[in-house]
């Protein structure tokens, strides 16, 4: 059935941002004393906010980080965006086909909107979403809990149940599938059995989803 409305995750789903951003996660976490790799920084934390991220590390520590600590990061990750950010490939032509056929989109991430704005703007995808463009900053809870796309949906004017969630991490899906949505995951980088028992739909390339969400035309070739 063809949804009333999709939403779409950002990082690892519009933007192939996440290998940079954990690369420098990882280097900033094993800075503060706690070595941690980049598998596992990007295994414990893709799909969550930054917050997240300092509260565990805090934990770890045992003690509070530095004032400065998040924007340090946030400077060094945003340079590094600005270096070599890319669109996931075959994104845009997949947005475009979507719009064509009348089914509003948004973005709900757990960025926050400054970070959104640099990174679909970057990529050239911002026009796509307009106004349509939430940030877990806007919600009490962050993924895995519901409250992000729950809000989404409720600012777009549809029901959960009439919605898809396009998500690419295991919080996100947990997410999607607790606000009662149906979520297709993409796992082209990421664990596809682990978000096939979370309840995501496994896809690998998007140029499949406009087939998963019922629509029959295919991507136009002249997009990128």
């Amino acid at each position: 059935m063809i949804p009333a409305l999709v939403i779409f995750d950002c990082d690892g789903v519009l933007v192939d941002s996440e290998t940079i951003a954990n690369r420098i996660m990882a280097e900033t976490i094993t800075a503060t004393g706690v070595p941690i790799t980049y598998e596992e920084c990007r295994a414990r934390f893709v799909g969550g906010t930054l917050q997240r991220v300092a509260d565990t590390v805090e934990q770890w520590l045992g003690k509070p980080l530095p004032a400065n600590w998040k924007s340090d990061f946030e400077v060094r990750r945003n340079a590094a965006f600005r270096k070599g950010l890319q669109p996931i490939s075959g994104v845009a032509a997949t947005i475009e086909t979507i719009l064509q056929n009348e089914i509003p989109i948004c973005v709900a991430s757990s960025g926050n909107p400054d970070k959104m704005e640099l990174t679909l703007g970057l990529t050239g995808l911002r026009g796509y979403f307009g106004d349509n463009i939430f940030s877990a900053n806007m919600v009490a809870r962050g993924k895995p809990h519901p409250d992000i796309f729950l809000y989404a949906a409720e600012q777009m004017g549809q029901m959960p149940d009439t919605c898809v969630v396009v998500e690419d991490s295991l919080l996100g899906t947990t997410a999607g599938m607790a606000a009662g949505m149906r979520v297709l995951a993409y796992a082209a980088d990421n664990d596809e059995d682990a978000l096939t028992a979370a309840g995501g739909l496994p896809f690998a390339d998007m140029a499949e989803l406009p087939g998963l969400l019922g629509i029959d035309e295919k991507v136009p070739a002249s997009a990128d």
